[in-house]
C-alpha cells in the first residue's frame, strides 16, 4: 500500500516561494493538492507552476510587520483558511564578520531570524482559531550547526531559527505544530554564484556523500511531510537534508592506508 502525501483542501503560505528552493517548494505542495500562496518583495519572470496549477503569488516584504498582516488577512480572506505556513524567504550575500558593518548583520538577522518569527506569529493568531490548528515549517540551514565563514550572522541567525522551533512548539501546542528543515546545499538557478561553472558544482557535489546537492524539490517533499496528516506526532523537530552531510577533512589529509575511524585513536 503506498503512502502519500495528500493535502487536498489545505492553504499554504510559502516565504520566499518563486525562485530557487522556494520554488521547488511551491511546485511540491501544488503536486499534493494544496492552494500554494507564495508571497515575496517582487513575483518570478515566469509562474511558479506544476500539476497544471500555479501559485497565487501575493507581494509582502517579510520584515515589515504590516506588509505580513495584510498578507495573512488577506489569504484569510480570500481562502477562509490558512493550514500551513513554510518560512522559506532568507540568505545572505557573503561578507567576512570583521569587514560587514553593523546595519549588515542586522539587516542579515531581521531577514533571517526575526521574519520568520513574525510571519509565525501572525499565522499563529489565525491556525490557533481553526478546528485542526495548523503547522510551520521553518527551512534552516546546516550554516547554524557548523562553521560558516562569510556567512557568519546568517549562521547564526539559523541557529536561532532551530532554538526557536522548539520554543513555539512547546507554546503553541497542541494546536499548532511547529518543526524546522535543517537543510545542506542546494542546486538551483543561482548555484553558480556560490560554487563557480558546471566544473565547481560538480566538484563541491563530489563531497557529498549521496554524490549530489540537494534538489529544491527534496526540501519541498521533506516540508509538505511534516506539513502533513503523516507527521501529526512530530512537532519541535529538526529533520536533518543534507546528503548524510560533509565527509570528514581529515580522511582527504590523512596518508594512512586506513585512517582511524575514532579520530585517531
Amino acid at each position: 500500500m503506498a503512502i502519500e502525501v495528500n493535502l487536498s483542501g489545505s492553504v499554504v503560505l510559502v516565504t520566499g516561494g518563486v525562485r530557487g528552493v522556494g520554488a521547488g517548494i511551491s511546485r511540491v505542495f501544488l503536486d499534493a493538492g494544496a492552494t500554494v500562496v507564495a508571497c515575496a518583495r517582487r513575483p518570478a519572470d515566469e509562474p511558479v507552476a506544476s500539476s497544471g496549477r500555479e501559485i497565487d503569488f501575493l507581494p509582502c516584504d517579510v520584515r515589515d510587520p504590516e506588509s505580513v498582516r495584510g498578507l495573512i488577512d488577506a489569504i484569510v480572506e480570500k481562502y477562509g483558511r490558512l493550514d500551513t505556513v513554510v518560512n522559506n524567504a532568507g540568505g545572505a550575500p557573503f561578507a567576512l564578520a570583521a569587514d560587514a558593518s553593523a546595519n549588515f548583520h542586522s539587516k542579515i538577522v531581521q531577514l533571517n531570524l526575526l521574519a520568520p518569527l513574525l510571519v509565525s506569529q501572525v499565522a499563529n493568531e489565525v491556525m490557533q482559531k481553526q478546528e485542526s490548528g495548523g503547522s510551520i515549517v521553518m527551512i534552516s540551514s546546516v550554516s547554524g550547526h557548523r562553521a560558516s565563514p562569510g556567512t557568519a550572522a546568517y549562521g547564526a541567525a539559523k541557529a536561532g531559527v532551530d532554538s526557536l522551533v522548539s520554543s513555539l512548539a512547546v507554546e503553541w501546542a497542541p494546536k499548532v505544530r511547529v518543526n524546522s528543515v535543517i537543510c545542506g546545499m542546494v542546486e538551483t538557478e543561482s548555484s553558480h554564484l556560490h560554487y563557480g561553472d558546471e566544473d565547481g558544482v560538480a566538484a563541491v557535489s563530489s563531497t557529498v556523500p549521496l554524490g549530489r546537492m540537494a534538489a529544491p524539490e527534496d526540501i519541498g517533499h521533506t516540508a509538505a511531510f511534516l506539513a502533513s496528516p503523516l507527521a501529526a506526532y512530530i512537532s519541535g523537530g529538526a529533520l536533518v537534508v543534507h546528503g548524510g552531510g560533509e565527509k570528514p577533512a581529515f580522511l582527504e589529509a590523512s596518508t594512512a592506508d586506513v585512517p582511524a575511524v575514532a579520530g585517531g585513536r
